[in-house]
């Protein structure tokens, strides 16, 4: 059922709608070198397929998972001789090309630069962190999408109907809501949605593929989560923008698709554990301790029983007061801590022997328990270049706004204290 016309294509409307810059380029044979980037199933295969069939070109393909430097001067050999035997040029497909190494893809870089070979690289991967910048300065990246259940149902529609490549030939009939159900398990994926409705087909009874047959061939198919690469982490990243954003509701959504597409709950829970320190902090504290917990229930019990206390943490972080104060002010003292190796004031420092009291160590210390207060007002506990620095402003939600008070009160201490010569 792969697609023979860039009209049999499904989706991707995107790159290959009239008037759009690859279906210009296929239609007035303009080749150029470019990188496919997509998930599995959304036709970068067949795209490539086509753009060499409607150029003419000879079509040379090569797993990167397979292929070596010597496979790719062999591919730039037969193109060479392509070119002066038959006068066309050759498409050399890739197909995995972020797997190619620092040395396949110096090997193939001068045949791209000079025209011998036309690369159409296929990747699953985000390119510009997979490929080198000389190799990518030369392709232009094309970025196809998963089909949406609309699209699907276009795809199953063509598979039912077709009688030379399909089940065409077969009578089936297949009831809408089966035919939502397929797509939808397909997740995007037109090659999954042919691969069940293949299974179900051959589980039809009396000719129909009924919901008994779509239930036995989906049960276990899980959704695109390609745990090490962009779904993964832009999953993540959506599950803690959701939480910072005050969005419990797309919170537990975004932590449902992890879950349900495979996700280690553990990694899901240490991720929890952050968002608990960086983007609520100490507005409210509680937000930790609930991480925390959820954590230990989820080493405790598991999967999936763990999984309700790691939605009840992202649910309550999600609604809780907002802070990254102490996000900012942890960074900020690092940035000073890494500037330089300032000294100890010698009034802190301690004084365990005779002689480093005779060195003035913990001289003129003052005891802030034995203060009014309880609190030293006036005295300075930074080195001397850093005096007066502050790190942690607490925001006006949740604690913090108490803190916030209690800190401007000692800071008013600290300023009557030193008007006094203190």
């Amino acid at each position: 059922m792969r697609p023979r016309t860039l009209d049999e294509l499904k989706g991707q409307p995107q790159v290959l709608a009239l008037g759009k810059p690859l279906r210009q380029a296929i239609a007035a044979d303009r080749l150029h070198s470019m990188v496919l980037w997509g998930p599995p199933g959304t036709g970068k295969t067949t795209l490539a397929r086509l753009v060499a069939a409607q150029s003419g070109a000879r079509f040379l393909r090569l797993s990167a998972v397979l292929a070596g430097v010597k496979d790719i001067r062999d591919a730039v050999a037969e193109a060479r001789r392509t070119r002066v035997e038959e006068g066309r040029g050759t498409i050399l497909f890739v197909d995995e090309v972020h797997r190619f190494n620092k040395g396949q893809q110096d090997a193939l870089l001068p045949h791209v630069e000079d025209g011998t070979v036309t690369l159409i690289g296929a990747t699953t991967e985000n390119p510009s962190f997979e490929l080198n910048n000389a190799l990518l300065s030369r392709c232009r990246v094309y970025v196809l999408k998963p089909l949406s259940v609309a699209e699907l149902g276009e795809v199953i529609d063509q598979a039912l109907a077709d009688t030379e490549r399909g089940l065409g030939g077969r009578g089936l009939v297949l009831p809408e809501a089966s035919r939502t159900h397929i797509a939808e398990a397909a997740d995007g994926d037109a090659r999954r949605a042919l691969g069940l409705l293949e299974l179900a087909a051959d589980l039809a009874e009396a000719g129909e593929i009924g919901p008994a047959a779509v239930a036995e061939v989906i049960v276990g198919q899980v959704r695109r989560f390609d745990k090490g690469g962009d779904v993964y982490y832009d999953q993540i990243s959506a599950l803690h923008k959701s939480v910072r954003g005050s969005a419990p509701d797309a919170a537990l959504y975004w932590l449902a698709r992890m879950i349900d597409g495979g996700c280690d709950p553990l990694y899901v829970a240490r991720r929890i554990v952050r968002m608990a320190s960086e983007d609520i902090g100490n507005a409210d504290p509680r937000a930790l301790d609930l991480a925390l917990a959820a954590w230990d229930v989820v080493e405790r019990l598991g999967s999936p029983e763990g999984e309700l206390a790691l939605a009840q943490a992202v649910t309550f972080l999600a609604c809780a007061a907002k802070s990254n104060a102490v996000y900012l002010a942890w960074d900020a003292a690092l940035a000073d801590a890494r500037r330089g190796s300032l000294e100890v004031p010698p009034h802190l420092r301690n004084a365990p022997t005779r002689l480093m009291r005779e060195l003035g160590h913990g001289r003129a210390y003052r005891y802030a328990h034995d203060e009014p207060e309880g609190y030293a007002a006036g005295e300075d506990y930074f080195p001397a270049p850093l005096r007066g620095r502050r790190y942690y402003r607490p925001v006006p939600r949740g604690l913090e706004l108490k803190i916030a008070e209690k800190l401007g009160h000692l800071a008013e201490l600290d300023r009557r204290a030193r008007e006094k010569g203190g």
